[in-house]
């Protein structure tokens, strides 16, 4: 039996599903409202449950968020100021990870939004950074992809292109291996999923259809008039 295939993330930064919503959350806030930044708890907490922006959508706890911090700042990744009566936090991504700024901002949207293309990450990057092209996004992307096992090892892998999907998705490594397969299907199952849905709707409008022409030659019927086409 074949193995499914997998990527393996960098041995040094290993989060869970919690640590990267709120580290991700620190990283985008820092860039689109920078008059609030650093975070508290709670305005961290409505952050990462936003329900605009994120996949999957999460309900955390000021608890969670309190142990998923816990663990971030150990690893250099999220620092807590000083000089406020009430505790704020920000993010330290960029040189706990040792990745250029672009970079930062893909893997960031990674963390957010689940697997994208480079378009969709080009798109989405807008409000944090802008790129100059798909390509720039692309040769980062691969950047990552190939970094060394010296630097801690790849950071993104480039997931199986879908049936029916146009462009190929990219997908994060910070929170483990990534089972390219499973993500494939995945995605398959919601196309056939919306297909389906599709399907429905449009077998719904043309009963509707129906029964409208019917009730309009009954009235035309009634009143002696002819039914136009």
């Amino acid at each position: 039996m074949s193995s499914i295939p997998t990527t393996t993330p960098p041995a040094s930064i290993t989060l869970s599903d919690i640590e990267a919503r709120v580290l991700a959350t620190l990283m985008e806030k820092a860039r689109t409202v920078p008059d609030s930044y650093p975070l508290s708890l709670n305005t961290l907490m409505l952050g990462c449950n936003q329900k605009t922006s994120r996949e999957p959508l999460m309900n955390l706890t000021e608890a969670e968020i309190a142990t998923a911090l816990d663990t971030l700042m150990p690893l250099n990744l999220v620092r807590e100021t000083s000089g406020s009566r009430v505790a704020r936090y920000e993010h330290n991504f960029q040189r706990g990870v040792g990745v250029p700024e672009q970079s930062a901002v893909l893997l960031g949207l990674l963390m957010l939004r689940g697997p994208q293309t480079a378009g969709e990450l080009r798109l989405n990057a807008e409000r944090w950074y802008r790129f100059a092209d798909i390509s720039s996004v692309e040769g980062f992307l691969e950047e990552l992809q190939d970094r060394s096992a010296e630097k801690g090892g790849p950071l993104v892998v480039k997931l199986p292109r879908a049936p029916g999907a146009r462009e190929q998705r990219w997908a994060h490594l910070l929170c483990g291996p990534v089972d390219v397969e499973a993500s494939a299907g995945s995605t398959a199952a919601t196309g056939a999923q919306s297909s389906a849905a599709l399907a429905e709707r449009v077998a719904q409008l043309e009963q509707e259809v129906a029964a409208l022409r019917q009730t309009v030659a009954a009235l035309c019927k009634e009143l002696g008039v002819a039914e136009s086409n």
